[in-house]
């Protein structure tokens, strides 16, 4: 049998995971939340969670992930007792990265699109009207979102049929660099603008009137909501990082490394958007608007506009591609192992499977925009990432808990074992409590709230 990949170095490791989990919703969403919920109290609270919630749950998918040295699709076969049922969530976690991919792909082919619209000086001299009327022409367009849909899973497909360390890790790497590089530029640039240190006070200074409208209840839910989906964990896509992983460190220690870069890119991503709006007098939106109109009014309006907004869109495109890519990596590892096939047949496979099922998302906003499946106004987008967001990764996650806490799974000490091997920060037998009985508990709440 052949010897399973592993990473070349351990920052490889930590930058592929990172980037796994540092996705679009890091800028169009975080900013937002912490703007709406009262700034610097806010991002208080989602430390606190995300140290209670994300990091625990992580270090429980690497561990499945390195004790199997098996992709998600067969890693709970490996370590579950016999007769037991636990396996089936490989499957679930195949479907999830699949679900994950057939919509991200569109939503990537903008930002490439954006990136190249601004480099090539597509959006010098529009009027504000005219930058609203590009996003409006880019969605209407069935061939612009096939196009770049096609260019962003090609290119993803491409890489990983280098290998894990000649491909995923390499490229990974290079854009990680550069993805960190460029949000320290454009934050730094932010803040220096004129009427920029308005925003930042804005986003990071603490609101008590804010707070005392909205609710500190409101708040704190909010920062648990964020702190629970920021690290993408439930659907596997992490438990294949520790699957390609040795020992030489703990998994709680690399956990919290990969929830420090992420918060990172979050919190610096705000130092982008906010100053740079209140700078120029537009108020912060959330969501597509925010990325695909709000941002490009700023850097049209901006001295160096043009160089602005082709590197701020470099930094979305190197974001959501290192997701892709990653994720990528995860679905050709379950395709090899279920099929028990090479890596580039998997690759050339997922490449027609994946490309055919992001069509109905890449049409949803024209020649399939009369489905509108979550009532008027939604589109398929809408309904494949309410899939993931609210089901599969709260689920998926609550399955990774239980399989990693219960008797009846793979068990407390069992985890333990697994994740305190290597140098670094361990699992204290006194956590036994919380991550077996607390833990569920928020993780239901999270999933009830999300569905309501």
């Amino acid at each position: 049998m052949k010897e399973r990949e592993q990473f070349k170095s351990r920052i490889g490791f930590i930058l592929l995971s990172a980037g796994c989990a540092i996705g679009i919703g890091n800028v169009w969403r975080f900013p937002y939340v912490v703007g709406e919920n009262g700034g610097g109290i806010f991002v208080l609270f989602y430390l606190i969670f995300l140290l209670l919630i994300g990091v625990p749950i992580l270090s429980m998918e690497f561990s499945v992930g390195r004790a199997s040295k098996k992709s998600p699709v067969k890693s709970f076969k490996v370590l579950e007792k016999t007769n037991q049922k636990w396996h089936l969530h490989g499957y679930m976690s195949l479907l999830g990265n699949i679900c994950l991919m057939i919509f991200y792909t569109t939503v990537s082919g903008w930002m490439l699109k954006y990136f190249y619209n601004f480099l090539t000086g597509q959006f010098n001299g529009l009027s504000t009207a005219d930058v609203q009327n590009v996003f409006s022409q880019v969605l209407a367009s069935p061939s612009t979102n096939v196009f770049w849909m096609i260019v962003v899973v090609a290119l993803g497909m491409f890489i990983c049929s280098k290998g894990l360390q000649n491909g995923v890790e390499r490229i990974t790497k290079v854009m990680m660099i550069g993805l960190l590089g460029l949000i320290v530029v454009l934050a730094i640039h932010g803040v220096l603008l004129d009427g920029g240190m308005a925003g930042v006070k804005f986003y990071l200074y603490p609101d008590f009137q804010k707070i005392s409208e909205i609710g500190l209840m409101n708040v704190i839910v909010s920062a648990m909501n964020q702190a629970f989906f920021t690290l993408s964990i439930g659907i596997g896509s992490m438990a294949i990082f520790g699957s390609y992983l040795n020992k030489e460190q703990t998994l709680l220690k690399e956990a919290t490394n990969v929830a420090v870069l992420d918060t990172f890119v979050a919190i610096m991503a705000g130092l982008i958007i906010f100053p740079a709006c209140f700078s120029f007098g537009i108020n912060p939106d959330s969501g597509p608007s925010l990325i695909f109109i709000t941002l490009p009014n700023v850097f049209v309006s901006m001295a160096g506009g043009q160089i602005w907004g082709a590197l701020f869109f470099l930094f979305m495109s190197f974001a959501s591609l290192s997701t892709v890519i990653a994720v990528f990596e995860n679905i050709i590892a379950c395709t090899m192992e279920l099929l028990n096939i090479e890596r580039k047949k998997a690759v050339v496979i997922n490449f027609i499977v994946i490309s055919i099922l992001s069509l109905p998302c890449a049409l949803g906003f024209n020649v399939l925009s009369g489905i509108q499946p979550l009532g008027t106004g939604s589109t398929i987008l809408d309904l494949e990432d309410l899939i993931v967001s609210q089901f599969l990764l709260p689920l998926g996650s609550l399955v990774y808990l239980l399989f990693c806490t219960s008797k009846y799974g793979w068990g407390f000490e069992n985890y333990q074992k697994e994740a305190n091997i290597g140098k670094g920060l361990k699992v204290p037998h006194w956590v036994k409590f919380y991550v077996t009985i607390i833990l569920p508990i928020i993780v239901i709440f999270v999933f009830i709230n999300g569905i309501i």
